[in-house]
Parts: structure tokens; sequence; C-alpha cells
């Protein structure tokens, strides 16, 4: 049995100024309850922008963005909350989207505040330090304390903390090193795994992909060139575009 489809991209084109060629260009993705899905390809083949359209931080020219079936459509903020607390984002770089002023508790429940959750937060910070593996005394402290690695895991409690149904990590593990990577991986798993959240993955690196998702959408000139299970794509793909990613783009050691 295929899982409840969450997340969808239906057609989705989005043209730019300046550009004869559409960023997106008829773009379709699923990202079904506790799945784990990769959006894969090289630069320029439309990862951030078809990330933007799902985030809802821009409008698609042509195509539609779903979640549970609802139109999910830029707007107000609070005309959003709803699908902000269905939806959260794993950064890339979680040094640069914690503030260096604001100790960790704070920042951790800062999504709970900004959606008007209400209530002491302060349980659910602990609960949350420990689930990514830090102690709950981490909450006076502030980000600058904390290395690459657990910057990141506070990155990813503070995206759990409206208790969303999809976590999309961009990039999730390329500002750290490869010792640190494989924790990070093997943690957005367990997460995964133990909040029953599905991931969507938007990553280079096909490591990552072949640990972490069960499926996997290779894009190449903002088109879908291939999509289908992750073990399948990597070791026998059909389409020249995945032939050629799979040939150039270094991976994770996982070994």
């Amino acid at each position: 049995m295929s899982a409840e489809p969450l997340l969808a991209a239906r057609g989705l084109t989005r043209r730019y100024r300046g550009s004869d060629v559409p960023a997106l260009d008829g773009v379709d993705l699923v990202v079904g309850a506790g799945r784990r899905v990769a959006v894969v390809g090289e630069s320029g083949a439309g990862k951030s922008t078809l990330t933007r359209l799902l985030l809802a931080l821009e409008r698609p020219d042509a195509g539609e963005v779903t979640y549970r079936g609802r139109p999910v459509h830029p707007g107000r903020p609070r005309s959003l909350h709803w699908f902000r607390r269905a939806v959260q984002v794993v950064p890339q770089d979680p040094g640069r989207s914690l503030s260096p002023r604001m100790r960790v508790g704070e920042a951790v429940a800062e999504p709970l505040r900004c959606l008007r959750v209400a209530g002491d937060h302060r349980a659910r910070v602990a609960e949350l330090l420990l689930a990514v593996g830090l102690d709950p005394d981490a909450a006076t402290r502030l980000p600058n304390e904390f290395s690459g690695g657990q910057r990141q895991r506070i990155a990813l409690a503070r995206a759990l903390a409206p208790r969303p149904e999809v976590l999309i990590a961009d990039e999730p593990v390329s500002a750290l090193d490869a010792a640190v990577r494989l924790q990070v991986v093997d943690l957005l798993r367990e997460v995964s795994d133990a909040e029953g959240v599905a991931l969507l993955v938007v990553s280079h690196d096909l490591g990552v992909v072949a640990a972490l998702c069960s499926d996997v959408v290779v894009l190449a000139g903002g088109r879908v060139a291939e999509a289908g299970p992750t073990d399948r794509v990597l070791t026998d793909p059909v389409s020249r575009e995945a032939h050629a990613l799979v040939a150039a783009v270094p991976r994770l050691v996982l070994a």
C-alpha cells in the first residue's frame, strides 16, 4: 500500500525575468506520509527553485502545490500558519540560521511562538534537545558555544518543535566534515523513524541520498529526468541525465 500523499507538486513551472529557459518546467513530486524522498541534480537543475515553491516562498507561473489536497499559495504569514506547522525546514547552514544572541532554548521554541502555540514551552524544548542527542542544559547556552554538528542538531530540534509531518532538509550536511556528516545522517534517519516524520532531502551528495531516502527524483534543466526507488536509480539509471549525475557527483563514504 502506498503512503498517504502529504506534500505534492503538480506541473510546477517557474520563469524568471531575463531568462529564456524556465527554472522549472512541469515538475511533479509527491512526498507520502513517513516517506523519505530525495531531490538531486547538478547546479542549475532547479532544486532551489523547487524548494522555494514547495515552501510557498514564491508563486509558480503554472502548476500547484498542495498539502493533504489543500492548495498552498504564498500569502500573508498568518494565512499560512497551518502549513508552517505541518512543514518545517532543516537549514543548510545552522550557523547562519541561529541568532548568536539568542539562547538555544529560545531558538528551539521560536517556531512555537511565531506560530502562536500557547503554553510554557520549556518541557517541549528539553524533550527535543534530548531527542537530538543534546543535554537539556544546552537550552541556557548560546549557539557559538557549540560545534557545527551540534548546531545542526539544534536546528533540527527547532524544526521539530511544532510537530511537523514533513521536514525539508536543504543540503543538511554539506557544511559539516565527513565524520559529523555520518552522525547527522544517522540522526535524521532515527528522528524520521521515531517521530514518523516524512523527509524531503535536497542534496548533491548521493551518499547521503543512498543512506537516507527510499525514493529519488533527478532534476535536469528544470525538468524531472528520472524518478524511482533510490537503489534502482543510483545503480541502474535509465536517463542520460541520471547516468551523468551518478558518474560525476561525489558520494559520502558511509563505510
